[in-house]
């Protein structure tokens, strides 16, 4: 006979598990309806649906429940009924058997205000943009191939295999360094922050990746966490944030150094495709071997035209040429000597003819004759020597010594005497 009470159950007398889910069922039945507030961290807006869905969450601490009502109670709220908004509920608490899960139903919805969960990571966001966490200048480049991948996940996750398996399709001989660790919930922060302070102490790490599925905005929460987004901007490793589907966006995003959508964009990203990595060896081969049959081709054409130029043919045309061109030039030095020989050859006569006519031993061959006296004065004046006086008359050829009879100074000479 079944316990009738849960204190009267046994080991040897346990309930049904669904006998548990029913007494727990009416048990939350009787409760009253009340007002709780919180705020909204998850909602998926679909449109022509009879039952709206969202996640409510205490704005101090990490207690969360899914909050269902019918969509016109939603439509009520507004546009401003959103993430992120606080709202106070009327809501009375609903348990569903199947799955034992705890809900509430919500008859009234009014907004209470922005929440201000996601101001804060706003607010941070900001912060650290000022502060230059997500300049461009701080990223660092991922290596081309790294020797190991330090992977930070969920145990058992599936993005653990979307990294690995769809890496080492790309490149089979892709290393792993596995921490798996809590990606969610309060422990999330502290264990992902000392996962990436590990990997980037091992040597042989050149690139971190921080991988983790979809999830709700609560879920990934602890990737926009101040202490686990500087513990990333401090790694001296490369880091690759792959964190959630592609709307999400938390703040690792911003300081990690390549920002993948998804885990498996991250395995595309972190190794070369080693098919197409062949193939470019494979272009860049027949490029270079291209390259250098055009190179000895072209080479080859320029030997062939220096080869088929006659100074090659016949190396003494070099010389026949500049030997043709020196007896040119010996003519042409022959002449201009000849030329220059013959105008000095006038020159000097005309300076002889004139240096003859102004020379004295000239006039002296016409029969004039100078006198001059014991001391060498040429004498022009006849009163300038005295009777008795010797003196030296030099002739065309020879002197003689003559003594003077007697002078007359008053004495000229004309044409008529000197004919």
């Amino acid at each position: 006979m079944t316990a009738p009470t849960a204190r009267e159950t046994t080991r040897e007398n346990p309930w049904p598990l669904a006998l548990l889910s029913s007494n727990i069922r009416k048990y939350v039945d009787r409760m009253s309806p009340l007002w709780v507030e919180g705020q909204v961290v998850e909602y998926k807006q679909r449109p022509n649906v009879k039952m709206a869905f969202f996640v409510l969450r205490d704005v101090n601490e990490q207690t969360s429940m899914t909050v269902k009502c019918f969509s016109h109670v939603l439509r009520q709220t507004g546009s401003a009924f959103d993430e992120g908004a606080r709202v106070v509920v009327l809501c009375k608490p609903d348990f569903y058997e199947g799955n034992g899960q705890l809900s509430l139903f919500a008859k009234e919805i009014h907004i209470a205000g922005t929440g201000n969960l996601l101001e804060q990571i706003e607010q941070l966001r900001r912060r650290l943009h000022s502060e230059g966490l997500f300049d461009d200048r701080h990223k660092k480049p991922l290596p081309f191939l790294p020797r190991k991948i330090g992977l930070i996940c969920g145990a058992n996750a599936k993005a653990k295999d979307d990294v690995i398996i769809n890496a080492r399709t790309r490149w089979p001989g892709a290393l792993f360094e596995v921490k798996e660790v809590p990606v969610q919930g309060i422990h999330c922060v502290d264990a992902v922050t000392h996962a990436i302070a590990e990997l980037d102490d091992l040597d042989d790490i050149d690139l971190i990746v921080v991988a983790r599925g979809g999830g709700s905005v609560e879920e990934l929460l602890p990737f926009s966490d101040e202490k686990l987004v500087r513990a990333a901007f401090s790694a001296r490793t490369a880091l690759v944030s792959a964190i959630g589907h592609e709307a999400d966006c938390p703040l690792l995003d911003f300081v990690a150094d390549y920002r993948a959508s998804t885990p498996t964009d991250a395995a595309r990203r972190i190794v070369p495709d080693v098919t197409e990595e062949k193939t470019t060896i494979k272009d860049a081969y027949l490029r270079l071997h291209q390259s250098i049959l055009q190179l000895i081709h072209r080479e080859d054409e320029q030997l062939h035209n220096l080869v088929s130029r006659p100074v090659v043919r016949d190396p003494s045309m070099v010389v026949s040429i500049h030997k043709e061109h020196v007896q040119h030039l010996i003519i042409r030095l022959r002449q201009s000597m000849t030329q220059t020989v013959a105008l000095h050859t006038h020159q000097i006569s005309g300076l002889v003819t004139t240096l003859r006519a102004l020379s004295p031993y000239h006039v002296f061959e016409r029969g004039f004759s100078v006198v001059r006296t014991a001391s060498g004065t040429v004498i022009d004046n006849a009163s300038d020597i005295s009777k008795g006086e010797l003196l030296e008359v030099i002739f065309h050829r020879g002197s003689a010594v003559v003594k003077v009879a007697g002078t007359n100074p008053d004495a000229t000479f004309s044409k008529k005497e000197n004919s």
